[in-house]
């Protein structure tokens, strides 16, 4: 069961840095595209709404990072911050939909459950 652990802490890392780099490509296209217009509003617009969509792709992926890592790590605060983001990923049809599913699926096993929980020391 722990090989399901890691599997769902890289897929987290992996889909977010994806997401980081879509931000990243999505914000200097439509600047781009702003600075080719004559139209100064339409300029401004494009730059406004680059600068949104960029922090908001962003803040959504960061958590993915923060959870994958903590994952790998067998951080329960990391389990729990997993199945949330998985519960909010099931609504990105379809890949989305497949990791969450999975994802909270592995994440309620108890053998996985038992991997996060504090071990004590004699």
């Amino acid at each position: 069961m722990e090989s399901h652990v890691k599997i769902i802490g890289i897929l987290y890392i992996v889909l977010s840095i994806l997401g980081l780099i879509g931000a990243l490509i999505l914000f200097m296209v439509l600047n781009l595209i702003g600075g080719y217009t004559d139209d100064p509003n339409a300029s401004m617009i494009l730059s406004i709404v680059a600068n949104v969509l960029a922090v908001v792709l962003v803040v959504c992926s960061v958590p993915g990072i923060i959870a994958g890592w903590g994952l790998l790590n067998y951080k329960e605060w990391a389990r729990i911050l997993t199945i949330i983001l998985s519960a909010l990923n099931i609504l990105n049809f379809p890949i989305g939909t497949a990791i969450g599913i999975y994802a909270i699926w592995a994440l309620v096993q108890p053998e996985i459950i038992a991997l996060f929980k504090p071990q004590v020391q004699n």
